[in-house]
């Protein structure tokens, strides 16, 4: 992490308008039409399985987790994860992905998954979701479907539409 002095807390509601600031910043009013933001406009992230990155008093990183099923199977959705630009490369993501990655595992979750770059994500463990096993809402590029398993074996078998999870509990 070189010489920052980064603290990984677990987000709170009042950080809700500032990580709000942060999405525009990094991602634009674009965002809204991404497939992931279509499960994410109809369930709310879970607050203690999302996390922001802190330098001092100034936000510099969140990534949230939201419940979803794949077909029948329980999971999580992860993201947006987003770093201010000045404070890349710095391994602030990272940090915030395991952060997020093991306290899903500890409160006995197996599964995540997200959409994104897989030379990125892989280095944490996720990888691409075989052809014809999950479909998303609206457009997607379904070479970046991907998965984590939390616990090994966790995505056998799994296959069928990612919908928001509304009776979320495990």
């Amino acid at each position: 992490m070189s010489d920052l002095s980064l603290t990984i807390l677990a987000e709170t509601a009042n950080d809700a308008q500032a990580i709000e600031r942060l999405l525009e910043r990094t991602f634009g009013p674009g965002r809204f039409v991404l497939s992931a933001y279509r499960i994410r406009e109809h369930v709310d992230h879970v607050l203690e399985l999302s996390f922001t990155a802190w330098i001092g008093t100034l936000l510099v990183g969140s990534v949230r987790q939201l419940p979803a099923t794949i077909g029948n199977t329980k999971a999580l959705l992860l993201g947006p994860l987003t770093v201010e630009p000045p404070f890349r490369k710095h391994g602030v993501g990272r940090l915030l992905l395991e952060r997020a990655l093991a306290d899903a595992r500890a409160k006995g979750h197996r599964l995540v998954l997200l959409v994104g770059d897989e030379a990125y994500y892989g280095r944490v463990g996720f990888k691409a979701v075989p052809s014809g096993h999950a479909t998303m809402p609206g457009p997607v590029d379904y070479k970046r479907l991907l998965v984590a398993e939390l616990v090994d074996g966790a995505f056998d078998g799994v296959s069928g539409a990612v919908r928001p999870d509304w009776d979320f509990s495990k």
